[in-house]
């Protein structure tokens, strides 16, 4: 944990690996994310058989060096935090790859701990017969 999917245009192995790497870099400065924990989907869409679609909503100009960062994390971070993060990426991608941070959009979505499995079928975070007193195991 976290999550995260990363989507721009421009197949470029080396700009998606950077990308990654900054998103990375800023969850471990900001959120305090162990280094390995990296669960990432880079995806770079060729303008033709996939793309983007954007606008300039509010008020912000893009342009094809658009980043749609979406990442999914465990609920409990407060707002400082969260813009700290949002202002850090946009940071480390504009120093790794030159994309203006007009043009980095991040969402955070947070969930639980019953809504992570690392494998094995097994909820790690919230194994069996852990909950509520009283409460059965679903």
């Amino acid at each position: 944990m976290p999550f995260v999917r990363i989507d721009t245009l421009g197949t470029d192995p080396a700009r998606l690996d950077a990308l990654g790497q900054a998103v990375q870099d800023a969850l471990v400065e900001t959120l305090g994310v162990p280094p390995e924990d990296r669960f990432q989907v880079l995806t770079g869409h060729d303008g033709a058989g996939s793309t983007l679609r954007y606008g300039d909503y509010p008020g912000v100009p893009r342009d094809d060096s658009l980043v749609f960062v979406a990442i999914t994390l465990r609920a409990g971070r407060d707002a400082c935090r969260k813009r700290a993060v949002y202002r850090r990426i946009a940071e480390l991608v504009h120093e790794r790859t030159g994309t203006e941070p007009r043009n980095v959009l991040v969402t955070l979505t947070e969930n639980g701990d019953a809504d992570w499995s690392f494998g094995y079928g097994l909820a790690q975070y919230a194994p069996a017969g852990r909950g509520p007193a009283g409460a059965s195991p679903r």
